[in-house]
C-alpha cells in the first residue's frame, strides 16, 4: 500500500482528523471489495506504518471501523472485515434476544 509518506492518502492538512481520514480509506477498499468480507486486516503498528501515521492513530481509525460495523476484532486473533449483516441477523423490535 503506501510504503512512502508521498504515496499516502492521508493529508495532514487536510480539515479532518487524521484516524478518520485513515478509517475512510479502509472503508472504501472495503466498499470497492479490495477488502473483502473476512479478510484480516494488518496489524496496528503495520497499518500505522503502511499510512504513515502513528500506531495509536492506526488504533483509533480501527476503533472507527468497529463502531461502523465493518470490521471485527477477536483479541488474540487480530482484525477481520466484518460479512454484512443481512435482514435475518438483524434483531426485530419487541424480539427476545
Amino acid at each position: 500500500m503506501a510504503a512512502d509518506i508521498g504515496d499516502s492518502p492521508i493529508d495532514p492538512n487536510k480539515i479532518a482528523y487524521v484516524y478518520m481520514q485513515v478509517a475512510d480509506h479502509i472503508a472504501a477498499r472495503i466498499a470497492s471489495g479490495e477488502l473483502r468480507p473476512g479478510a484480516r486486516l494488518p496489524g496496528e503498528r503495520d497499518l500505522g506504518a503502511e499510512y504513515g501515521v502513528a500506531y495509536l492513530t492506526a488504533r483509533r481509525a480501527v476503533r472507527e471501523l468497529r463502531e461502523r460495523g465493518l470490521v471485527v476484532t477477536l483479541p488474540a486473533k487480530g482484525t477481520f472485515v466484518a460479512y454484512p449483516q443481512t435482514e435475518a441477523d438483524e434483531p426485530v423490535a419487541g424480539d427476545p434476544e
